[in-house]
């Protein structure tokens, strides 16, 4: 076993114990932490599958998979600049808690949850920040920012450990953040990155970075989008 592989399998069994560890102080419910279960054991599954496989594969497989892999990671790395540069909120203290009195009101528990699931993203913390998402969610449903950004998290951690229902997931959030705000840059963003970084979607990754583009987006959006727009050719 590598050691990358090792260390992302302690971390990510780190995790588990920690998510059930909340679940059991009453910080996170049945439904949070069962979704944070599926999602941890997924990843393990093909992180143990991956660093049981045999190491030889023939060149030509070799470059094909990590040209794969690479699309993946390049648009987990934009989106990572998404998350830090688009985020209203500014991110939580070192230190700070997300739990929150019992005086807040809805609206300010949604945006302190925001606030936490942006700084945890930012910091790589994505089952931490899905939780967030996820309470946003349980309070207001039609939370456009919590959709979209819990839409890329399920489709990057489902593409990594290539589980389709965790895919179809985020793809699935990604529309409906759209149908709810057409006219908001971001959910087309992160749904012709995703589009890119899929085999076989050039089309639709084209349709939705157009849509992206007539948008006026930000300067930081659009330094984002720029090496997906040019390798698609849409690039002026």
């Amino acid at each position: 076993m590598s050691g990358s592989g090792a260390d992302e399998i302690a971390l990510r069994e780190a995790s588990l114990v920690d998510a059930r560890r909340e679940h059991a102080a009453g910080e996170l419910d049945d439904a949070a932490l069962a979704r944070i279960e599926a999602r941890e054991g997924a990843a393990l599954a093909a992180l143990r599958a991956a660093v049981a496989a045999p190491t030889v594969v023939a060149p030509r497989a070799a470059r094909r998979h990590r040209r794969a892999w690479l699309l993946v990671a390049g648009a987990a790395l934009a989106a990572a600049v998404v998350v830090t540069l688009m985020g209203a909120l500014g991110p939580r203290q070192p230190g700070s808690s997300i739990t929150g009195g019992l005086s807040l009101s809805p609206a300010q528990r949604v945006a302190q949850l925001l606030g936490a699931a942006q700084a945890d993203a930012a910091a790589g913390h994505e089952v931490t920040a899905l939780d967030a998402y996820a309470q946003v969610l349980a309070i207001a449903p039609r939370n456009v920012v919590a959709l979209t950004q819990t839409g890329w998290l399920d489709f990057s951690a489902g593409s990594a450990a290539r589980d389709p229902a965790a895919v179809a997931a985020g793809l699935a959030s990604l529309r409906r953040a759209i149908a709810l705000a057409p006219r908001d840059p971001a959910p087309h963003l992160y749904l012709g990155i995703a589009a890119a970084s899929t085999p076989g979607n050039a089309g639709p990754a084209r349709i939705q970075l157009r849509l992206f583009e007539a948008l006026h987006p930000s300067r930081a959006q659009r330094a984002v989008a720029a090496p997906y727009l040019r390798a698609l050719g849409l690039a002026r």
